[in-house]
Formats: structure tokens, C-alpha cells, sequence
């Protein structure tokens, strides 16, 4: 078997000439590298546009985003598109760029430290309840029991405790106490 055999096989996407020699040069340099279709994408683009996420989800295989964006929402969306790598490129190096790469062809992502941090901070906005999981909690939340609501609501009993049930499993909550704690505080109910 040849090393190109069992290289990871790269293909270089950018729009600029001398960073797409660059970007060569430095994987080309790397042992268990090679430069040829197949594998992984390595895209070079310094906004996370349409074009770049249209590029990234079109891609054959793992995706590495090299961009200039630093925006958190805009790597959300690059990475809902498909990227498993996102490098800024004043510190995509020789060295990061080719780990990323190996990571990349093996099933793993990579962030830079301070993007993960962002992502971290950002807030998930609340699950939606419907209608009916509203007026379940308010009932909750005013502090009467299962067999009142059910009469209250024309549900039954089995009803209502399975409306419960559900907003809590699903929102990952203990308790009828913690759920109408948690609606109040995300503004549900």
C-alpha cells in the first residue's frame, strides 16, 4: 500500500489564489497528508456567508472553515451547515491547520478557545409550550391539585398528570415545583 493509500486525502476550496497555495503548502507538507479529492475540505472564506454556507453543506465529506468572522451566531450557522472545524485565520498555523485536518478526518471538531467560550454563553432561547401545557401550569402555579385542573380544563386526571409529566421529561425538570419555577422565570406562563 502507498502512503497516498492511506493518507487523509485534502482539497483545498478559496477564493484567493495565494491562500489556497498557502493552505497547499502547508498540508502538502504534512506526512499523512495528501492533496487530492476525497476527504476532507479544508474552506478558506473570510465571512460565513450564504456562498460559504452553500460551500459548506455541498461539500463531499468533513468541512474545515478557515474565515476571518468572528461572529458566534455566524459559526452556529457554519456549523449547522455541516463545518466540523472553524479556524480563525490569523491563528490557523501549519500545525493547527493540520491538527484540525486529522480531527477532522476522524470524526472530531475543533474551535478555537475563544469562539467555544461564545458559543458557551450563548442562551438557547425556552422551549415553547402550547396552549395547553400553559394553562396546565398556571393551574400548577395557583396551587390547585390534578383532579381540580382536570375538572377545571375538561381533562381527565390521567390527562393532566400526563401533560406534567411531559413538560417535565422533556424540559428535563424534577418536579411540578420546578416547572412552574422554570416557566415563570423564562416568561412561559
Amino acid at each position: 500500500m502507498t502512503t497516498t493509500e492511506t493518507a487523509v486525502h485534502v482539497r483545498v476550496v478559496a477564493p484567493d489564489p495565494f491562500l489556497r497555495s498557502g493552505l497547499e503548502a502547508a498540508l502538502a507538507a504534512a506526512p499523512g497528508l495528501a492533496l487530492a479529492p476525497g476527504g476532507v475540505t479544508v474552506l478558506a472564506s473570510d465571512d460565513i456567508d450564504e456562498d460559504a454556507l452553500h460551500a459548506i453543506a455541498s461539500a463531499d465529506g468533513a468541512v474545515v472553515l478557515v474565515t476571518r468572522e468572528r461572529d458566534a451566531a455566524a459559526a452556529v450557522r457554519a456549523l449547522g451547515a455541516g463545518a466540523c472545524a472553524i479556524l480563525h485565520r490569523d491563528q490557523a498555523g501549519p500545525d493547527t491547520l493540520v491538527a484540525a485536518v486529522r480531527a477532522a478526518a476522524t470524526g472530531h471538531g475543533t474551535l478555537p478557545p475563544a469562539l467555544l467560550g461564545d458559543l458557551v454563553r450563548m442562551r438557547a432561547p425556552a422551549p415553547a409550550l402550547d396552549a395547553r401545557e400553559k394553562a396546565v401550569l398556571r393551574m400548577v402555579a395557583d396551587g390547585h391539585e390534578t383532579a381540580e385542573i382536570a375538572t377545571a380544563l375538561a381533562y381527565s386526571s390521567r390527562t393532566v398528570s400526563a401533560i406534567v409529566h411531559d413538560i417535565t421529561h422533556r424540559l428535563r425538570l424534577k418536579n411540578r415545583a420546578h416547572a412552574v419555577a422554570y416557566a415563570l422565570r423564562q416568561g412561559l406562563i
